[in-house]
């Protein structure tokens, strides 16, 4: 009995993955055209719509990671909760920047540069740069980790903006190109 098969085919230069599934059957095949540049692209926008949403979530407080009375436009700070938790090899120095208006107003600017650099594919190198020290501070501010000794979500994050600046920086904008 055929199950079906997969397989990775290259065209013209692109991969696509396609899925086979029961020659018998009246759907002879289903193909999943995944190239790399569509992947990147998908990420990309995804990764956009992440920190816009913390933007717009912090500054009007939309109930879900910031309860509307602690929006940024009715006064609230949206780096104390963060930065005044953190209890690392860094916590009086994180601890120090909580709910300054500065650290504040560069956060939060930094969230929505980073989301629109991403949503319309401009300014890419700087909105990874952004991110990176945006990731790399974060990180710095929960040395210790809870639940891996090394990793986190932040560094994730770092890596898929280090990976966005060195495509830029390589000068392959035709990498990031819209059809």
């Amino acid at each position: 009995m055929n199950r079906g098969s997969l397989w990775v085919q290259k065209n013209k230069g692109q991969e696509s993955v396609q899925l086979c599934v029961n020659k018998k059957s009246q759907i002879l095949g289903i193909l999943v055209a995944m190239n790399t540049k569509n992947i990147v692209g998908i990420l990309r926008i995804c990764l956009s719509f992440i920190f816009i949403w913390a933007f717009l979530d912090k500054l009007f407080g939309l109930g879900f990671s910031t309860s509307p009375e602690k929006a940024w436009i009715v006064g609230g700070s949206p780096t104390t909760g963060f930065l005044s938790n953190t209890n690392g090899i860094f916590m009086e120095f994180f601890n120090s920047l909580a709910g300054l208006a500065v650290i504040d107003w560069l956060f939060m600017l930094g969230l929505l540069f980073i989301g629109l650099s991403f949503l319309f594919n401009k300014y890419i190198k700087f909105g990874a740069i952004a991110g990176i020290v945006m990731m790399a501070l974060m990180y710095l501010a929960v040395i210790p980790l809870d639940n891996n000794p090394i990793i986190d979500d932040h560094i994730i994050y770092l890596i898929i903006f280090l990976f966005f600046w060195a495509q830029e920086k390589e000068g392959s904008k035709e990498y990031f190109k819209r059809k």
